[in-house]
């Protein structure tokens, strides 16, 4: 397989990866900046969507390792038709036709670029049923002055005859976490290609351990081109590449 050139609207596929932890690095200015440590741990092409299937493009990337007893039927008959060894968790990328990947490829941390920006979905700890003053940041009500009881209530929720109902999507108490949350436009800061490791700029949602999906952001696609490589990184033969690499540090 060989690098092409694509435009920048064309989508490459995205890349799966466990949170590892934080840490703190050093510019060269001597600035500390926070990062999120993320592994990426046998992340495979499982399966290749095409237009004239399937009716669109995309791909489908497994990552880590699931134990045989652990998988149902149509599990272990989906991995047997692409040979591939059992992952634990399976996601599928919309791409470009130009972008499809052959079935077991291994994607490596070397996929993204450092100074790219990437779109990162992860899963927030899950805090179970809070009041709006966790949840939402809401003020508590007075302490005195005849208050009894209501606290930490959230108070009025809806008006009086007109519009006599509580609009959709008010803050009111619920479940806080547990669900998924995109956030945009995050920085990948440093690249082990040696470990399989992502340094990404700033916390990612999630626990220690969890799924996280990455794939090049879709607002800074113009700016972003420069650093991509097409369909993914392709080391030439005979040339020796540094096992880390960091983006530059403001001038």
């Amino acid at each position: 397989m060989e690098q092409i050139s694509c435009k920048p609207e064309d989508k490459r596929c995205g890349l799966i990866a466990f949170k590892v932890g934080m840490t703190f690095l050093w510019d060269k200015w001597g600035k500390r900046i926070a990062v999120t440590v993320l592994e990426v741990d046998r992340c495979q092409v499982v399966q290749v969507k095409t237009e004239e299937k399937d009716g669109y493009t995309a791909i489908q990337v497994g990552a880590g390792e699931k134990k045989l007893k652990e998988l149902i039927k149509p599990e272990i008959g989906h991995y047997l038709k692409n040979n591939i060894p059992p992952k634990k968790v399976l996601r599928e990328f919309r791409c470009s036709p130009e972008c499809l990947l052959p079935v077991g490829y291994q994607l490596g941390a070397r996929h993204f670029t450092p100074g790219q920006r990437v779109d990162i979905l992860g899963t927030p700890k899950n805090k179970g049923f809070e009041g709006g003053i966790k949840r939402w940041g809401f003020s508590a009500q007075p302490n005195t002055h005849g208050n009894s009881l209501s606290h930490r209530a959230i108070g009025s929720t809806g008006g009086r005859q007109d519009p006599g109902r509580v609009f959709k999507g008010k803050k009111m108490p619920g479940q806080k976490g547990g669900r998924p949350i995109a956030k945009l436009n995050m920085e990948v800061y440093k690249v082990d290609a040696k470990r399989n490791l992502i340094y990404i700029r700033g916390g990612v949602l999630g626990n220690i351990g969890d799924p996280i999906f990455l794939r090049d952001s879709t607002k800074w696609i113009y700016k972003n081109h420069a650093y991509l490589n097409y369909p993914t990184f392709v080391p030439l033969p005979g040339v020796k590449y540094a096992n880390e690499a960091i983006a530059r540090a403001p001038e």
